[in-house]
């Protein structure tokens, strides 16, 4: 078995549908620059990682209806909702940063989770990796989705606060949220930290059980 002690830096759902363009401006409603910012940082995240000789690893979201469930079909009813980043499409495309000959991509069919992309935890596994460094969008969706698995599956976990952004949320209420429930490290991109899988948690010794009267 291979020991899971490298990194890898995962790019969530960079995408002109949540990008850039009519269908990213009209869900984003705050402050433009903040998206811009996000998706900027990530696209510097993604040279840092190459630069250092970290793994990129680049996930993407379809929503056709053809995969989606019923639920998320009723959902997208209740909330007029239409479907985004269709196969194919001029939206599905990544935005500002794509990936490398060497690179994998993993695909989500109309879900939020890394961790359902056929494949995506195999590799990861076949790699070592045990620590995945997450950017891009949005931090309190596929961001917080993933991060969420990655814990439960024993993944160390660190968020980029410079190269994400939340879209129903504070963003900083997020991040704390990943603190608190999945121990994330949260710092931007140019934190040393950033690049290193922590060291390993002391084992903890357990106390004797008080003897019974």
């Amino acid at each position: 078995m291979t020991e899971r002690t490298g990194t890898a830096l995962v790019m969530v759902d960079l995408q002109n549908d949540f990008c850039a363009g009519p269908v990213a401006r009209a869900r984003f409603t705050g402050d433009p620059a903040v998206l811009d910012a996000a998706v900027a940082g990530s696209v510097q995240a993604a040279s840092a990682a190459r630069r250092n000789g970290v793994e990129v690893v680049f996930v993407r979201f379809v929503g056709d209806p053809a995969y989606q469930g019923d639920s998320w079909r009723r959902r997208d009813q209740q909330l007029g909702k239409r479907p985004k980043c269709l196969e194919g499409s001029w939206g599905a495309e990544f935005h500002g940063v794509a990936p490398a000959a060497n690179e994998r991509t993993f695909t989500k069919r109309a879900c939020f989770d890394a961790f359902l992309s056929d494949g995506f935890e195999e590799h990861l596994a076949a790699q070592g990796v045990g620590h995945l460094v997450l950017a891009g969008l949005y931090a309190d969706v596929c961001v917080d989705t993933t991060a969420r698995t990655a814990f439960q599956k024993g993944f160390h976990v660190t968020v980029l606060t410079d190269c994400t952004t939340a879209l129903h949320l504070p963003h900083e209420t997020v991040l704390h949220f990943m603190r608190t429930v999945y121990g994330a490290r949260t710092v931007p991109m140019d934190d040393p930290q950033a690049w290193t899988t922590p060291a390993p948690a002391p084992s903890r010794k357990e106390e004797p059980c008080p003897p019974l009267n």
